[in-house]
């Protein structure tokens, strides 16, 4: 299921189907793999604008809530104030990873523990649910 994102090449501003930067992988990966609702595709905001990904990544906090790790969580790195990167967690033959792109690697995919020993500061979101 996840080689269609994994052969996708890094492009930035990239919001697929055939090639996505991290914010367009973890858009189409939750919306196509977990059905969550597809967020906004954030237009301009790329890897060369931090404060612009930052503004744009906090409006959407507003909809969503501070959660552990999960299938279809978004896995924010943050240095400082900065949101310079996302992820989606996804299940690999039962343990969590993170599925990423970036321009150095390429799509890849990593453990939790690896994820995060890459990134110092990582935060996942998940879709706020309402309670009944």
């Amino acid at each position: 299921m996840l080689n269609k994102f994994l052969l996708a090449p890094y492009v930035d501003g990239g919001r697929g189907p055939a090639e996505f930067d991290c914010w367009g992988l973890c858009i189409a990966v939750r919306h196509e793999l977990f059905g969550l609702p597809l967020l906004p595709s954030l237009g301009g905001v790329g890897r060369h604008n931090p404060k612009a990904c930052t503004k744009a990544f906090r409006l959407l906090s507003g909809v969503m809530e501070v959660c552990e790790p999960e299938p279809g969580a978004i896995a924010a790195v943050l240095r400082g104030d900065l949101c310079i990167h996302v992820g989606v967690v996804v299940d690999i033959d039962g343990r969590l990873a993170v599925l990423e792109t970036n321009p150095n690697s390429g799509p890849r995919w990593l453990y939790l523990r690896q994820f995060e020993a890459t990134y110092l500061k990582v935060i996942y979101y998940r879709d706020q649910r309402i309670p009944k």
